[in-house]
């Protein structure tokens, strides 16, 4: 057996350590994996698997280039893997024996702070969650904007929670039930770690300063302690934690907000063809980001939202300064992230660059804003710091022109610091002596082709072609190399001259690296107010995008009602009217109020009626985030919650039919509904019997009706159910109309008051290109059943008595009459009644 050599000792003992990372471990130019980290890098990256030492002792390898590593860490990290990058920590030539190695950081999915892992129009969260008293303290993190935000929930409001932020990693802690944790790893897919240590630490403490409740605290110790673990640097852009109550916002479950396709269609999972895709005209990614958290959480503050409105308003009215705003935006970096950067050591000479130029828009951005005449606008760039002297700093400080590289030189502007001044005219002055030099040669020896080289192994020398050898005076030089075709000499003046030039260089690059770090600490302390110019300008970026959209598409400003009624005229669906021709979209009326508060929707399939109910929906969630909606006029309450049950598929990974996710969803709709809540429920009880789903249907809507009296759009196929109308005072029936035209169908996609007649599902079936004779054929029944209904006698049938004294009953025959007198089948079709009387003779044979 190979004895085990002291450096894989090393990389075994630090792998140790990080078990559930690829280790990244440094030798020379390369990053090196070994075992089984080799073998499954060399597969995710498709980079070549090779061995180290021979036979069956020899060991998996594979290995990186450190100056390209970024891109494969970004790669691993992309696919959810964590990696921990080992750095020799030592320098190898004044060390003997093996050089010391440490993980200097582990980069993780909820971690990573640039790189291709990064979207730059999305958050990028990692959640930790800890048990407090039977409840979860959620804390959510993006470290590369520094945001933090906690709350603390019950269980199914944690994975509400988590499923909002669309986490790529959650902390988790060994407190954690099984059952909970189960449940999370059935909804999320995240990259999973642990964080036991809770205590405080200095940094956590100002996180966490404003917070009131112990666990809170504690859920913020137990992220900072991970982040801090992880990561090996300061966090000083990490800022002071806001605690929410998700109640504070427009509450939607995750099937809801994936029903109305609020950020990402369900098919595809794309933004093309979500709501965000219309709304979004901002200019900036933070401005896009904070778009998106809008969205997802909408406003329940009446003065919040009308604020916002007050500025989409301004921005409608003031057309040049919205124009000049949009162009001043498009000069404005990531500010956010621009600040996590410079607080985590990350940035380059460029980067400061990008923050110089984007702060120089700031003051022309406030003056249009100004401008408005708006209160909010005011308040918006009042609390906008003046940046001015971290403008000064960087463009007295930074090339215009500066490397990528921050340790090379060529950073610093002549004029910021006179040593490094000194530094440079040394070397400019010693570079226009070597050429003076050359020239001086060229001239005393009479040799055209002489020059004066420079390499970093032997320095400057003077280099004479073996040809021109012979014309050189003995003793003039002294040799210092011997080439195939060439001389190489040095005299004792270049030997001193390159002492200068050299040492100023050494000395320069150290100097301007030191530069550096000492302007972006200058920088760093001026985070906070970074951090609140970029709240303001996203705030800026989104309401211009709002008056954009507005404008285009004609929308127009919503009001709200203190009588909780509901009135839209001529309402469009934002997403669907954007992808069909310009004029072909039907608008609709819809009206709810106290005696009208919920609508059962009737008519054919294909006709419309879920696009009618999703515009309800996602109108109202336009107008509370500020945005204008699409009608003619809109009167709106402001929702507490939307439900919506609308389409289905099955859950095969959690065992569910299409069926019991109807139910589930119905079940979180009936049971935190308030009479202040938005509910959308199409085709409740289609994925069962028709018996039983026309039963659960008419409960469920007794049941909203009678005990939650929430705004609700009810549509159905069973046409029977219209008959509740009679029943249920608040309910009136609509129905998407339309006409038949030459043994065909035209949908009108108009809705208007009463029931529907019939489902036209035939035509629908036509429409799909079903076979002809089997759609022939279906006509023919269809005639058939007609036929026989319109035969039957129209009396009242007469009503059985349900007891019979002088002849005692059986259980069975019991059961028959108790349904015989349940039975109304003045609202049944034919075959549902011949169907009925078939199950009843079968009982009673």
């Amino acid at each position: 057996m190979t004895k085990e050599t002291p450096m894989m000792k090393q990389y075994k003992e630090i792998k140790a350590q990080y078990t559930d990372a690829f280790l990244f471990f440094r030798l020379g130019d390369f990053y090196e994996l070994f075992f089984e980290d080799a073998i499954n890098a060399a597969r995710e990256l498709e980079i070549t698997l090779t061995k180290r030492g021979k036979g069956e002792d020899a060991t998996p390898m594979c290995g990186v280039p450190h100056h390209s590593a970024s891109n494969y860490i970004s790669q691993l990290i992309e696919k959810g893997y964590k990696v921990a990058i080992c750095e020799q920590t030592e320098d190898p030539a004044m060390v003997k024996g093996i050089v010391k190695r440490e993980v200097v950081q582990l980069i993780t999915p909820g971690t990573v702070m640039e790189g291709g892992a990064l979207t730059e129009k999305q958050n990028n969260y990692f959640v930790s969650l800890t048990e407090a008293d039977g409840q979860i303290v959620v804390v959510a993190v993006d470290m590369t904007t520094g945001e933090v935000r906690v709350t603390k929930v019950n269980e199914t409001d944690a994975l509400n929670e988590i499923s909002s932020y669309r986490a790529r990693e959650i902390v988790l802690a060994s407190e954690l039930s099984e059952a909970f944790l189960q449940q999370i790893k059935e909804r999320v897919s995240a990259t999973f770690s642990i964080e036991e240590n809770e205590t405080a630490l200095e940094e956590a403490e100002t996180v966490a300063s404003s917070l009131q409740d112990d666990a809170c605290k504690r859920g913020i110790y137990r992220a900072i302690h991970y982040v801090k673990r992880t990561t090996k640097r300061a966090l000083d852009h990490l800022q002071e934690a806001t605690y929410y109550e998700p109640r504070q916002f427009l509450l939607m479950d995750v099937h809801s907000k994936r029903n109305l396709e609020l950020v990402e269609t369900v098919r595809e999972k794309k933004k093309a063809g979500s709501l965000l895709s219309v709304l979004d005209k901002t200019e900036t990614s933070m401005g896009a980001r904070l778009l998106k958290q809008w969205i997802e959480r909408p406003a329940i503050s009446v003065q919040e939202i009308k604020d916002r409105q007050e500025l989409v308003s301004a921005f409608i009215d003031g057309f040049f300064e919205r124009v000049e705003v949009r162009e001043l935006l498009r000069g404005v970096y990531d500010l956010e992230r621009l600040s996590g950067r410079i607080s985590f050591g990350n940035v380059n000479g460029r980067d400061l660059l990008q923050l110089k130029n984007s702060l120089l828009q700031v003051p022309k951005i406030v003056e249009n804003v100004r401008a408005l005449n708006t209160s909010f606008g005011e308040k918006l760039v009042q609390s906008m710091e003046d940046m001015s002297p971290v403008v000064a700093l960087l463009e007295e400080s930074i090339k215009e022109d500066c490397p990528i590289s921050i340790t090379e030189g060529d950073l610093i502007k002549d004029g910021y610091n006179s040593t490094l001044d000194d530094y440079r005219h040394v070397m400019q002055n010693g570079k226009s002596w070597i050429a003076e030099l050359e020239q001086k040669e060229r001239q005393e020896t009479g040799i055209k082709t002489l020059k004066v080289g420079f390499n970093k192994v032997f320095g400057y020398y003077i280099e004479v072609t073996k040809a021109n050898v012979r014309l050189l005076p003995e003793g003039r030089y002294e040799r210092k190399q011997t080439l195939t075709n060439a001389e190489r000499y040095v005299t004792p003046e270049l030997k001193e001259r390159e002492v200068l030039i050299l040492e100023a260089e050494e000395k320069s690059e150290k100097l301007e690296h030191t530069l550096f770090l000492e302007i972006r600490e200058q920088v760093k302390s001026y985070i906070q107010q970074l951090q609140l110019v970029a709240k303001r300008i996203s705030t800026i970026d989104c309401l211009q995008s709002f008056a954009e959209v507005a404008e285009q598409h004609n929308y127009v400003e919503p009001t709200f009602t203190e009588d909780r009624s509901l009135q839209l005229k001529e309402s469009r669906h934002p997403v669907v009217e954007q992808v069909i021709d310009a004029g072909d979209y039907v608008a609709n009326d819809i009206e709810l109020r106290d005696d009208r508060q919920m609508l059962l929707i009737t008519g054919p399939n294909m006709a419309g009626k879920s696009t009618y109910m999703r515009q309800v929906a996602l109108t109202s969630i336009m107008a509370q985030i500020g945005s204008f909606v699409p009608a003619t006029e809109a009167r709106l309450p402001i929702f507490d919650q939307i439900f919506t049950r609308i389409g289905a598929a099955d859950d095969l990974a959690s065992g569910q039919s299409t069926f019991m996710v109807e139910m589930l969803e119905t079940k979180q709709a009936v049971l935190h509904a308030t009479d202040r809540s938005l509910l959308l429920l199409d085709e409740i009880g289609r994925g069962t019997s028709t018996y039983d789903g026309m039963a659960l249907a008419q409960a469920i809507m007794e049941y909203i009706h009678d005990e939650i009296g929430a705004k609700t759009l009810f549509s159905t196929h069973y046409h029977e159910l219209t008959a509740l109308s009679e029943t249920l005072p608040k309910l009136w029936n609509v129905h998407v109309s339309a006409k038949e035209e030459n043994d065909s169908i035209v949908f009108l996609h108009k809705v208007v008051e009463g029931a529907a007649d019939r489902s036209y599902g035939i035509y629908v079936a036509e429409l799909a290109e079903l076979p002809y004779g089997l759609i022939t054929r279906a006509k023919s029944i269809l005639q058939t059943l007609e036929s026989e209904r319109d035969r039957e006698p129209q009396a009242e049938p007469e009503q059985l008595t349900l007891f019979a004294l002088e002849d005692p009953m059986t259980k069975t025959k019991q059961e028959v009459l108790d349904e015989v007198s349940k039975a109304n089948i003045l609202t049944m079709t034919p075959l549902q009644v011949m169907e009925l009387v078939d199950k009843w003779q079968r009982k009673l044979s």
